[in-house]
Parts: structure tokens; C-alpha cells; sequence
């Protein structure tokens, strides 16, 4: 046994059996797993030791196996005993701060500016946020999103300890009086108010006020109290923060200028692009003061790339069979039962109940069908359909004034040439009619990908779903009659029509959604966990091909990545690829799709990439800085020799002419030009008729004459001025305050340990 940093490791002997130096290891592991917290190197050092001792193997050379089983299990009880202790050791100063001083792991899963968050306050918060969100959607949030669903929590948490930290530093109070002013107030909090609202829309007073004053409403009253005070405490924050921000007259002014101005233009362009490249030299020196003078145009951030297994979570055909197992039994024992469908759907369904009136259009495939055959007080299933297995408790159909139609086509587009195209057709659609099976036809010839394999089966559609003249040939063709090609866009198609239908259908369902067990995605995990500790003691490309592992490669992605390129969300593989060095290991991950192991296959720190190895991105740059310098010359050149006169261009110099705009907004684009938002604040503040001075836009120098140009309408402007400066004014709001939040966040010294707590 050996130290190495904070642990302990086994050098493996030949005098101590190999199972039993693995089960070693796994205890070691299960015990700090239970425990809550990261057993530090001297508690790690006990428990070695105590077992060791419990033991008392006294190994001897050439001792074999199974005496030293038989002697293991001679010891177990004293063994049990001591661990136990052990164990009730650790969870007594696991609630108490002993470990902390022992280098133990905190209780707490983070902090900000020094301000702890307790694992027990972030879990109550991110169980009344998951309840909350369950209750809008009706559905609980997969175990495979709740890896992102806690970040979004911390996120949360961190932006209100910021804000409470800044209430209290800019002195922000509010009292009792204004909370009590803002509930009986005439217009109440809406969180309160619209619980009180009637079947008119309106808001019933009396009824409020009675709730209010209510003895046995006095823990909700508080409660709400207390969200009204962080709502008013939030609301003063922000209208400090806010208070100096202004809108100016020539802001409004300009804002309504370019809304509602209409320009027409002559322009004459030297285009950089124009100028061949052998017309210009580029020594090193060009390229260096371009470099030195554009240095954080080739700043390389941090990066990291990693190599990583996955261990897919998906449904094994075991899983499948089980759930269909499942649903066959609930159809069996529904049969026989008295208790209501309702019931059944509240127990077994990933979908909340529902009693639908439908068309057979909204049914999934074979569903459908069925549901069309089938009597009344039916039910129907399991079924397995896109959306998992599905069983339909058919209750009666109605009329419905919507006709739908289920058609098969076979598509015909292949030879881009409607003649050929039509020759095929009518070729396919006699071989139809003489005998062959229409889907094999479709399967075969058919040049619509989605409908081809399915035989060339659309399903059930209503009017307007598809182009005019097909959708006459389906609603007006004969049931289960071949009908003649029939020419849209797309080509030409062989339109089959299979049923129609005038009927709803009222149904409830059950739907289980086709997903791994429990025991699949153990399974999963078990696989990953064995990966990760064989890949760090050994090597992880070897342990890979050895288990014919797949090995991926990320690209590269720095530290405020939102997500690992491949593998989704998940913000602590990207602390772990910053955190750690080459060539690391890391533990299992839970990602969406499953489990990962991942190893940091490349660090490249932040650093500026030197002149030689961006001289072919520099080059270019170059390049068209000359160009632009020679189209100003010759802009200049004709502006000094034309006056205000642009239809001289041609006669000074023949490579160029005037060219009109024609009519445009100025919000939306110069035809021919394009968004040049330089091209285009220059006519609106140009004087007519005047060409102006060489203007720099996307494509060379613009020499601009306005020739018409909506002129300011007075009136309008002071109708509108008011809401133009509340929407400028809102806008800056917003950027201002998310600017603000994400430069507190930026300075703040916020540490998340939430990987600590939720190591998968």
C-alpha cells in the first residue's frame, strides 16, 4: 500500500489474492459513495487499515485461495462489525464540520462572493423548480436533462444572490407598509390576483380580500409576503441601475427618419474586387504592420478537445418486449375490471389522460386503420406506432363535415424531362393495372423517399394538405382504383386512393413511449464505471480496442462553450477538460443519450498565433486594404474633376458609370447593393443633388448623389415621437441590464461543486 497525493493504492501481489484486492477496491468505493462526501487521505488511511487489521490475514506465500476465502469468511462478522463502525463514524461527522478540517469535502454545493449555498437549500430549490415545471407542462423532467436542469438551477440562484447582494450594498429596503399597500392595493400582484378571477373575466375583490384575511391562509399570506418584498426589492434595483439611462432628441428623430424615409439614389462604385491582385506588391513589412496593428484578430482562446467513449441508454429489444408485456396485461385486466380507462391512463401512461375527438389524420400509423375497422367500445392494441406503444380504448365515432381522404402514390420526377418522365409513368402505371402490386411498383420506382418505403402509403389527409391537382384526383377518385398519371410540380404521379372518411372518433389512450429499463441503463452505467477505472490504470485506447469500444473525438471547444461538440450540454465535462491536464481520465458522465468516459486528447492554451503561421490569413487582409487605398485615389480623382455632375463619370474615366437606385426604404435594402448601412446613413443625411465625398462601403468607394428623398413630416413625427422613445428606451433597458448582469457574474467569485454531489 502506497501514497500518492490525496490517495491510497495497492501495488498488486501475487501473495494477495486477486479477488480479494478487488473487492477491497469496491468497498472502498461503495462506502464513499454512501457517505455523502469524499473520504480525505487520513480518514482513507483508517479504513485501509482497520480492515486490514479486522482481517488479520497474515498472508503467507503460497497460501491458496481458497483458504484465504475460507478464512475471509471465518472473519466476516468481526469484519461487519468493524466497518459498521466505521461507517456510523463517518456519517456522524459527515453533518458536522470534523471533515472539513480534515480536508473533507464541504456540505455546501457552492458559494458566491464568500456567500455559501447548503446542499440541503440548493435541493429544496431544485425541487420546487422541477415541481413547478411539472405542473406547467404536465410532465417530469428525464433523468437524461437533469444534468442541464441543475446548471439552469444554479443559474438561478447565483443571478439572485447576486441581485440580494447588491440590494444590500446599495442600501435597498422595502418596508411593511409598502408590501401591505402593493396586495390590498387596487391592482394586486398577478401571481395573487388570479386566483380570484371569475367566469366573466373579472376579478372578484371580496372573494380576495376574505382569503386574505383568512387565519388559515396566514402561512400562504406570508410566503407571498415574502415573494412580493423580492419583487418590489428587484424592482428598485433595477430602477437604479436604470435611472440614468436617457434617449435624446436627435435619437428619436433619427429613429423616425429611418422608418419612414423612402430614398432614390446615383451612385457610382469603384469596386476594390475590380483590381487585379498582380497589380500589387506585398513585401513582409506590409504583412507585419498589419499584424502588429490587428493583434486580437488572431488571439486563440483556450481550447480542448477529448477522446470519449459512449455507452448508448437505448432500448434493448428486451425493453421493448417488456413494455409491450406490460400493456398487454393492463389490456387483459381492463377487460375484466370495472374501474374506469381513466384510471388505468393515470398508472401506465407517459401521457396524461385526454378524451379525444379526432380524424383519423391525427391517429398514427397503423393506429389509423385500425381505429377505422374497428366497432365501437373497442379496444385496440397494444400497438406499435412512431410514438411508442399505444393502447386505444375506441369509445364511438361521430360526423364530421371535414372529408379526408388515405391515398398511395408512386412519384415519377427521374429524368428531367417531362416527356421521359410521363413515359415512365404511363409505363409503371399500365404495369399496375395488368397485375403488379402497387406498393412493390412504388418501392421500386418511386422518387419520394418518404412515401417509397412505406410502399408509397401518405396516410390520411384533409383538403389543403396537398397541391391543388393532386389533392382533385384524391378527393374525387374512385376507391381502390389505379388512376392515370397525374402532373404537378414534382412530376407525375400514380395516385391510388384507399379509404375516405366523414367520421371523428372519440378515444382515450395509453402511450409508453419506447425507452431503456432500469436495468438497461445499469447496465449502461456498470459498463461505463468498469471502462473508466480499467482506462485510468491501464491505457484508454488500449481498454477500448481490447473491448471493441468506438473512440470519438470532439473538436476542439473552449471554456464557455454552451455544449461539448457530440455530446450535448453538459457543463461539468467542460470543467473537467479545463480543470485537469493531457492525457487525463475522467469519471463516468452522464450525458443525454447515455454515459461517457471521456480523456483530454489536446490542450492548447490561450496565446496569439505568430506571423508565420498566419500569413495566409493575413495575406488577404493585406491585400484589400490596398485595394480599398487605390479605389479612394480614383474616387477622389473623378469627385475633384465632376463637380456635382456624376453623368461626366464615363467621359473622365470609361471604366466607371452612374447608376440609379431606383426607389428604397431606408430600414430595408439598396437594390443591386444590398445592407449598406454606410451606403445608406449617407443619403439620409446627404443634401439633394450634391454628390458627396468618396463614402467606404462593403465593396469600394461609393461617390452619392440623392435625387429624391421623403421629406420630414413635422406632425407625424410628434404623433409617434413618444412611442418611439419608449421602444429606444426599452431596448436600452434590456441590453444595459443583461450587460450589467453579465459583467457582475464575470467579477463575481462564484464556485460550483455541484459535480461533488451529482457525480454522474
Amino acid at each position: 500500500m502506497i501514497l500518492c497525493g490525496d490517495k491510497i493504492h495497492f501495488i498488486y501481489s501475487e501473495k494477495i489474492p486477486l479477488l480479494f484486492y478487488t473487492k477491497l477496491q469496491f468497498i472502498l468505493s461503495k462506502l464513499k459513495k454512501i457517505s455523502k462526501f469524499k473520504i480525505n487521505l487520513k480518514l482513507h488511511l483508517l479504513l485501509y487499515v482497520s480492515i486490514f487489521t479486522t482481517l488479520n490475514l497474515n498472508i503467507k506465500t503460497g497460501e491458496n485461495t481458497m483458504a484465504m476465502m475460507a478464512k475471509m469468511r471465518s472473519l466476516a462478522p468481526l469484519f461487519i462489525i468493524s466497518v459498521g463502525v466505521l461507517f456510523v463514524l463517518f456519517m456522524v461527522i459527515s453533518d458536522s464540520k470534523i471533515l472539513e478540517n480534515f480536508g473533507g469535502r464541504t456540505e455546501n454545493v457552492g458559494s458566491i462572493n464568500g456567500e455559501d449555498i447548503s446542499y440541503k437549500e440548493f435541493s429544496q430549490i431544485l425541487e420546487q423548480r422541477r415541481q413547478l415545471q411539472k405542473s406547467q407542462t404536465g410532465k417530469d423532467i428525464p433523468e437524461e436533462n437533469m444534468d442541464q436542469f441543475r446548471e439552469q438551477v444554479w443559474d438561478q440562484i447565483v443571478t439572485q444572490t447576486l441581485f440580494k447582494q447588491q440590494i444590500e450594498k446599495m442600501g435597498i429596503t422595502v418596508t411593511d407598509e409598502e408590501i401591505k399597500e402593493t396586495i390590498l392595493g387596487q391592482d394586486p400582484p398577478e401571481f395573487l390576483k388570479q386566483n380570484f378571477i371569475d367566469s366573466t373575466g373579472r376579478f372578484n375583490r371580496q372573494a380576495y380580500e376574505s382569503a386574505l384575511f383568512d387565519p388559515r391562509n396566514k402561512e400562504g399570506l406570508i410566503q407571498a409576503e415574502e415573494y412580493v418584498r423580492q419583487q418590489k426589492l428587484n424592482e428598485k434595483l433595477q430602477a437604479m441601475l436604470l435611472a440614468s439611462l436617457t434617449v435624446s432628441e436627435d435619437q428619436i428623430r433619427n429613429k423616425y427618419i429611418t422608418d419612414n424615409t423612402v430614398i432614390n439614389a446615383e451612385y457610382v462604385l469603384v469596386n476594390y474586387n475590380s483590381f487585379p491582385d498582380s497589380e500589387f506588391a506585398i513585401t513582409d513589412t506590409d504583412l507585419k504592420e498589419y499584424y502588429d496593428a490587428h493583434l486580437d484578430d488572431y488571439k486563440i482562446k483556450a481550447q480542448r478537445k477529448l477522446k470519449y467513449v459512449l455507452f448508448p441508454t437505448t432500448a434493448t429489444s428486451e425493453d421493448t418486449s417488456l413494455i409491450r408485456q406490460t400493456l398487454e396485461n393492463v389490456a387483459n385486466r381492463f377487460k375484466s375490471d370495472t374501474a374506469s380507462f381513466k384510471s388505468y391512463v393515470t398508472i401506465y401512461s407517459d401521457q396524461p389522460y385526454s378524451l379525444d375527438t379526432v380524424a383519423l389524420s391525427a391517429l398514427p400509423s397503423p393506429v389509423d386503420q385500425l381505429v377505422s375497422q374497428a366497432k365501437p367500445n373497442t379496444l385496440i392494441g397494444p400497438v406499435l406506432t412512431s410514438q411508442g406503444f399505444m393502447l386505444v380504448n375506441y369509445l364511438k365515432s361521430i360526423p364530421s363535415r371535414d372529408e379526408i381522404v388515405k391515398a398511395s402514390h408512386i412519384l415519377i420526377n427521374q429524368f428531367g424531362d417531362d416527356k421521359k418522365n410521363y413515359a415512365e409513368a404511363m409505363k409503371v402505371y399500365k404495369e399496375i393495372k395488368n397485375g403488379a402490386d402497387f406498393a412493390e411498383m412504388a418501392k421500386k420506382y418511386s422518387k419520394d423517399p418518404g412515401s417509397a418505403a412505406k410502399g408509397g402509403n401518405l396516410g390520411w389527409f384533409g383538403k389543403g394538405a396537398m397541391v391543388p391537382e393532386f389533392e382533385r384526383a384524391a378527393f374525387y377518385g374512385s376507391l381502390n382504383q389505379v388512376q392515370k398519371p397525374v402532373k404537378t410540380t414534382y412530376g407525375y404521379h400514380i395516385i391510388m386512393v384507399t379509404g375516405k372518411s366523414n367520421k371523428k372518433y372519440i378515444l382515450e389512450k395509453i402511450v409508453n413511449v419506447i425507452k431503456p429499463s432500469p436495468n438497461t441503463i445499469d447496465t449502461r452505467r456498470n459498463e461505463a464505471k468498469d471502462f473508466a477505472y480499467l482506462a485510468d490504470k491501464n491505457d484508454f485506447d488500449k481498454e477500448a480496442n481490447l473491448m471493441k469500444y468506438t473512440i470519438k473525438e470532439t473538436s476542439p471547444f473552449n471554456k464557455d462553450a454552451y455544449a461539448v461538440p457530440g455530446l450535448g450540454v453538459n457543463k461539468r465535462i467542460i470543467d473537467f477538460a479545463f480543470n485537469n491536464s493531457l492525457g487525463d481520465i475522467s469519471d463516468v458522465f452522464r450525458v443525454q443519450n447515455g454515459y461517457v468516459v471521456v480523456k483530454i486528447s489536446d490542450v492548447v492554451n490561450e496565446h496569439i498565433r505568430p506571423l508565420e503561421e498566419v500569413k495566409n490569413f493575413v495575406k488577404p487582409q493585406v491585400l484589400k486594404q490596398m485595394k480599398y487605398e487605390k479605389a479612394l485615389k480614383i474616387a477622389e480623382d473623378i469627385k475633384a474633376k465632376i463637380g456635382d455632375d456624376l453623368n461626366k463619370v464615363s467621359s473622365i474615366n470609361p471604366l466607371y458609370k452612374a447608376e440609379q437606385t431606383g426607389s428604397f426604404p431606408a430600414k430595408g435594402s439598396v437594390p443591386n447593393i444590398g445592407r449598406d448601412y454606410a451606403f445608406i446613413n449617407k443619403c439620409l443625411e446627404l443634401d439633394l443633388n450634391k454628390v458627396s465625398e468618396p463614402v467606404k462601403g462593403q465593396r469600394g468607394y461609393y461617390l452619392i448623389k440623392v435625387l429624391e428623398r421623403t421629406p420630414f413630416n413635422e406632425s407625424a413625427y410628434e404623433m409617434q415621437r413618444n412611442s418611439i422613445r419608449d421602444n429606444i428606451l426599452q431596448e436600452k433597458k434590456s441590453l444595459f441590464f443583461s450587460e450589467w448582469l453579465a459583467k457582475l457574474k464575470k467579477n463575481a467569485d462564484i464556485e460550483n461543486n455541484l459535480y461533488l454531489f451529482y457525480g454522474e
